[in-house]
């Protein structure tokens, strides 16, 4: 065995320093879901879902796939491919990769999945928006910054329509079927911006407290964007869920890089660019 090459336990050992599993909601399912520890990985994928097409790519190469959302939510009593969470696992246990995910452990880490929907949107002097845990950093290259919590809050350059911020947020993330949808008109201003990635509407109030005028987030459902835009000043932008976790990705894979460099260890990484988001038509309405 190549001694500067990464194990799956090398691999878990970074992610879980940045990605603690002690963070998850209770109700999560995050860390090793397939493959053997002492295994040999020499490329990496991460993709936000463990779709049995993002297992099959991940089979052509990948020693360990890691993904955002979990692949198991609720118990299961058997794993035939009769079902996709069966297929995913055949798929891998064949290829001899494992899979790792992190989760709510990711949404609150900082960085985390917010921070990165923040630096996609070119914000600056971002700040957590609700903060959980405060404490000096540990002085080490992979470990997390100890300061934690769900959404982010930043300034644009310069204030914009936002009309023409809804248009900045298409061009950041990946196309989606669903595209950008936002409340309020294209002309009233953007300056100051919250963002939770994946569904965070309920943060509305918490970033109107913070001075923000809008929201941008996933999964809004009518009763609660009416009830929030009702009692907040504030606009809230509605995007694809995958498409708002998927510049995490990139982070994820340059902290595991980071990680196992300080540890004298080597993989290369990938980044998925299969579209796992559902919807994929859309017709607009006369």
């Amino acid at each position: 065995m190549d001694e500067a090459a990464a194990t799956v336990r090398d691999c878990i050992a970074v992610l879980e320093s940045v990605y603690p599993s002690s963070w998850a909601e209770g109700w999560d399912a995050v860390g090793l879901v397939v493959g053997n520890l002492d295994a040999q990985v020499g490329s990496v994928l991460f993709a936000v879902d463990p779709t049995p097409e993002v297992a099959a790519e991940a089979a052509r190469g990948a020693g360990l796939l890691v993904t955002h959302h979990p692949l198991f939510l609720r118990g299961v009593h058997g794993v035939a491919e009769t079902s996709p969470g069966g297929r995913v696992v055949a798929t891998l246990v064949r290829a001899g990769a494992a899979l790792f995910t992190a989760h709510t452990n990711a949404d609150v880490a900082a960085p985390g999945v917010s921070d990165a929907l923040a630096t996609a949107l070119g914000l600056r002097d971002v700040l957590p928006l609700e903060v959980e845990h405060a404490a000096e950093p540990i002085p080490t290259a992979d470990a997390p910054t100890m300061c934690r919590g769900l959404g982010r809050i930043g300034q644009l350059p310069a204030p914009e329509p936002l009309g023409e911020f809804c248009a900045r947020v298409a061009r950041a993330l990946p196309a989606t079927a669903g595209g950008v949808r936002a409340t309020g008109p294209a002309d009233a201003p953007v300056h100051r911006v919250a963002v939770c990635g994946g569904a965070g509407g309920e943060l509305a109030g918490a970033a109107r407290a913070a001075g923000a005028d809008v929201l941008v987030t996933a999964d809004g459902r009518h009763h609660h964007v009416l009830d929030a835009v009702s009692a907040h000043p504030i606009a809230v932008v509605d995007v694809a869920h995958w498409a708002s976790e998927w510049p995490w990705l990139e982070q994820a894979a340059a902290r595991l890089t980071a990680g196992l460099a300080a540890r004298g260890r080597t993989v290369s990484t990938a980044v998925s660019t299969l579209v796992t988001d559902p919807w994929r038509l859309h017709v607009p309405s006369h």
